[in-house]
């Protein structure tokens, strides 16, 4: 299987990267820093911005699926709504069905799962990422795809442990969770129909 990884260069999409070589998958990688990236016989790099839908089309074609991990940093607009929208328009151009994408806790019906000190930082200092990661999931479920939007806890870099929750129970809260683990969970829903068009958290 070949995958379209959008978002490789950030924490949790190197991590998709290296576990899913090590699984045997193949990867199209759309990079706006190729430099950030380890050379790897299984991975071909297109350097571009997801943003222009040319370089989208050509990191989406010949693959198929595609796994987006797009984010957010610093003072720079968010991109997760506007890339999504150019990811998915590419997908439905070329026939691609599969699409795993990671949001966050705390998007949509999940806000109740996050802890209230957290909700506050969200509005305080995420208010834009959040936002954008609302739209991303609208145009997400609207899209027609076989989609699973993945929503994950606090990030951290520790290990993978293979020991968190996942799933579509509201009971599960937003603690820290290994970009590790989450990635495990991601690479899983390639072949795994359980949460088709739904929303699992992991925590």
């Amino acid at each position: 299987m070949k995958i379209a990884l959008f978002g490789a260069t950030g924490g949790t999409g190197q991590q998709v990267l290296s576990q899913g070589l090590a699984k045997g998958y193949a990867f199209r990688v759309l990079a706006r820093s190729p430099d950030k990236l380890q050379p790897a016989d299984a991975v071909e790099v297109i350097a571009g911005d997801v943003l222009d839908p040319a370089a989208v089309e050509r990191c989406l074609t010949g693959t198929d699926a595609v796994i987006c991990v797009l984010g957010s940093h610093g003072s720079a607009a968010p991109v997760e709504a506007e890339g999504s929208e150019q990811i998915i328009a590419g997908m439905q151009r070329l026939g691609i069905k599969r699409l795993i994408a990671v949001t966050s806790m705390g998007v949509g019906d999940s806000c109740d799962q996050v802890p209230a000190f957290f909700r506050v930082i969200m509005q305080l200092t995420l208010k834009k990422i959040m936002a954008a990661k609302e739209v991303q999931e609208q145009l997400i479920r609207d899209s027609g795809l076989d989609w699973i939007i993945v929503r994950p806890g606090g990030l951290t870099d520790g290990p993978a442990t293979g020991a968190y929750l996942s799933g579509t129970d509201k009971s599960i809260k937003a603690t820290r969770v290994s970009r590790a683990d989450v990635a495990d969970f991601v690479l899983q829903q390639l072949l795994d129909d359980r949460y088709l068009r739904q929303t699992p958290a992991v925590s």
